[in-house]
């Protein structure tokens, strides 16, 4: 099937979910349109056979498929990674574990196409999506943001809370958001910060696509080409095995981004992240389907909380 190569190079970060990749590479295949490279940057424990099932041709890729082994595993150094090998003007970060709906790609590229300014877009996930808030959701949202909003689709408030874009058939194609998230996101290189993900993020990386997003936002707009349609089948892997180190990795980057990204480090902006972390604990404790994950949750947080204070109030890292 003839089809459009675009000069974008995908980075693809993966581990021990080649199976899935393949699927991913398949899916990638069926588009209207595809990138001139797909840089796939692999961190499993048994690479030999991980290369062996992604290089196997894939009927109608027409792309260049370039497979290397991760340095350090993680989300973000892999990324970082993919982008030194990366030759084409334009730069995909996927996950691997994402199908395309029709002409997804295209359209994604449409999006970035037109507007010159635009510095990096992403696609709509058609199974993580933003929802209209309940009364208690919008109360914290406005407490967060610090006034009352139409809607908090794709914005990012105070305390480095970042909420998905809005999928409503009266919005336009493409739709201004505050930042991107990497399960299917188009950059311009030039756009990008030198090297795109910052060194703290380790391991599930938490939060990065937040901290990339809105550094190339400070000088570029963002959208969401929102006719652009994947479906994320997330799946488990070790990185998400750890309940308690998720959630220390969350209040840890959170903080980061907060103080250090977005530059709030008043009194009333560490009043408000104690607001948001105590309203998200008190979401799990009422509902019963995670109930369960409370005491794990709330140690992750203490934890959390400790990494922070030993930093004498500033970030220090959390290393796994």
């Amino acid at each position: 099937m003839a089809c459009l190569i675009h000069p974008v190079s995908v980075v693809i970060p993966t581990r021990n979910r080649s199976d899935v990749l393949v699927r991913t590479l398949e899916s990638l295949a069926r588009q209207t349109s595809q990138p001139s490279e797909i840089i796939i940057v692999d961190a499993s424990g048994d690479l030999a056979k991980s290369k062996t099932e992604i290089e196997q041709p894939i009927c109608d890729l027409s792309s260049k498929v370039i497979w290397f082994p991760a340095s350090q595993a993680g989300a973000a150094s892999q990324r970082n990674e993919g982008v030194l090998k990366a030759q084409q003007p334009f730069i995909a970060f996927i996950d691997d574990d994402i199908l395309f709906e029709p002409d997804c790609f295209q359209l994604l590229w449409n999006a970035l196409q037109a507007n010159p300014k635009h510095g990096g877009v992403d696609a709509m996930i058609t199974n993580q999506h933003y929802h209209s808030p309940g009364r208690a959701s919008r109360l914290i949202f406005q407490l967060m943001a610090g006034r009352n909003r139409s809607s908090y689709a794709g914005c990012v408030l105070g305390p480095a809370v970042n909420l998905l874009p809005e999928d409503r058939e009266n919005l336009p194609e493409v739709v201004p958001v505050e930042w991107l998230n990497t399960t299917c996101t188009l950059y311009r290189r030039e756009a990008l910060p030198s090297p795109p993900f910052d060194s703290v993020f380790t391991g599930y990386s938490m939060m990065e696509d937040l901290t990339l997003s809105l550094r190339v936002g400070k000088k570029w707009k963002l959208a969401n080409a929102r006719t652009a349609r994947i479906f994320h089948d997330s799946q488990p892997g070790s990185h998400k095995s750890d309940p308690v180190a998720l959630a220390e990795m969350e209040l840890v980057n959170r903080y980061y981004v907060m103080t250090q990204v977005m530059g709030n480090r008043r009194f009333r902006d560490f009043v408000r992240l104690f607001l948001w972390e105590a309203f998200q604990l008190s979401a799990c404790a009422v509902a019963s389907q995670s109930r369960p994950t409370l005491p794990a949750l709330w140690r992750g947080k203490w934890r959390g909380l400790w990494l922070i204070c030993q930093g004498g109030g500033h970030f220090t890292g959390l290393k796994q």
